[in-house]
């Protein structure tokens, strides 16, 4: 059964390479085929689908809509256009701008938040806006690592190894995984420069385009400040970013109809869901739901920690470079969630400090998603922001910006975390 789970698996993304426009489809029709054959039992099904990355994006995907009409995204990018030399640099501090917003708020928040900006600038300059797009997409991944609060793979580690907030900062009187994720992020601006190098016409921004409406603008900020505040409470469900979410966007649409007496506007809002996005993760969550129900993630984690034996950087150079290659193809959270446990029991063994192989899993596991467009959830929506635009994004033209990003990041950060914490 583990050996037709894992052809269905690389099947899937054949198809999905080389026949991209019917992602969601392959994605749902692999499911489909795991849940009829019992690979991913039905009565596991609820637990495999993250319900709180499809409220949180159809929530915010609402809010952003009317966010959009506001006219907000067209007044922030006069803002940015002003101070920009060129289009390289307006990529490179839309990407850092999503970056620090990423590292305090979930990532698929960060870019429906701040990629409507970025097309809204696109289309001022008449540029295609794919570069950057994506590059705001993997800027947000990468950030999402530094804080506890900045991604859900960090939340797991927290909890799991009773770290608190200022532990991402300083621990154990060493710095913490804060500033190898920084110096990542530091070190992707050269890989920017050179990636973009060609987009140096200047940019500038004569008159300032006024707002219609700044409830839509409020509620972001609201989310924004609700889902800090809810990661610091303990015991919240594990909905409550995606209720916040979907609460704020109801919030946003009842306003609107209060004022405006139609439903027309809340319509439209709804009817703009990304619903092919939404189908493509819920189809990825039962087919990565089925391969941990098999065990083909349990035997890939012990693979790993196995093959470094008792040499500690070997084992952690593949715990690294390994995570960075499986978050690639596979969803990070169970990923984590597995390892975890299976490198406690590895430094216990060896009578070492897991911290180490802790950071080094959260770095390499976080940043691995940014070499595919299917390999983290933040992708999979800046991908269908630009197809609602009428851009496809295929896996080479992904992988021209997210190889190069993650290898210089994750090496920035590989370093750092051995010398450090070796």
């Amino acid at each position: 059964m583990k050996v037709f789970a894992l052809i269905l698996f690389v099947l899937m993304y054949v198809l999905m390479i080389g026949w991209p426009k019917h992602r969601p489809l392959y994605a749902l029709g692999v499911a489909a085929i795991f849940l009829v054959s019992g690979i991913m039992p039905f009565s596991a099904l609820p637990s495999a689908i993250n319900w709180n990355v499809l409220m949180m994006i159809a929530g915010t995907m609402i809010i952003v809509d009317y966010f959009i009409d506001s006219q907000m995204p067209n007044l922030l990018a006069d803002l940015l256009l002003e101070k920009a030399k060129n289009v390289m640099w307006v990529t490179i501090f839309m990407s850092l701008f999503a970056g620090i917003i990423s590292a305090f708020i979930d990532n698929v928040a960060t870019v429906l938040m701040v990629a409507p900006v970025g097309l809204a600038i696109c289309k001022k300059l008449k540029i295609n806006p794919v570069g950057m797009i994506l590059s705001i997409a993997v800027s947000s991944n990468l950030q999402g690592a530094a804080t506890l609060v900045g991604d859900t793979t960090s939340i797991m580690l927290g909890d799991y190894a009773n770290m608190n907030f200022m532990n991402f900062f300083w621990m154990l009187g060493r710095p913490g995984i804060f500033f190898a994720v920084e110096l990542g992020a530091l070190a992707t601006v050269p890989v920017m420069m050179i990636l973009f190098r060609k987009d140096k016409d200047a940019v500038s921004s004569t008159s300032r385009t006024p707002v219609k409406d700044f409830v839509p603008t409020v509620m972001l900020v609201l989310m924004v400040v609700a889902l800090i505040t809810a990661s610091f409470i303990p015991n919240t469900p594990a909905t409550i970013n995606g209720i916040i979410c979907c609460t704020l966007a109801v919030l946003t649409i009842v306003i609107d109809i209060a004022r405006t007496h139609s439903s027309a506007n809340a319509l439209k809002s709804v009817k703009n869901l990304d619903f092919e996005t939404l189908g493509l993760l819920t189809g990825l969550f039962v087919v990565i739901g089925g391969l941990t129900e098999i065990g083909i993630i349990d035997d890939f984690a012990g693979f790993i920690a196995k093959a470094g034996g008792s040499n500690i950087f070997l084992l952690y150079t593949i715990i690294v470079w390994g995570s960075v290659l499986i978050s690639a193809f596979v969803d990070n959270i169970p990923y984590v969630a597995t390892m975890l446990p299976v490198l406690t029991g590895v430094t216990t063994a060896l009578g070492i400090e897991p911290y180490l192989l802790y950071f080094g899993l959260l770095s390499g596991a976080t940043l691995g998603g940014n070499i595919t467009p299917v390999g983290a959830s933040a992708n999979i929506a800046a991908v269908g922001l630009l197809r609602k635009e009428g851009y496809e994004v295929s896996f080479p033209a992904f992988m021209r910006i997210g190889v190069p990003y993650t290898l210089v990041a994750v090496l920035m950060g590989y370093l750092y975390i051995w010398f450090v914490w070796g």
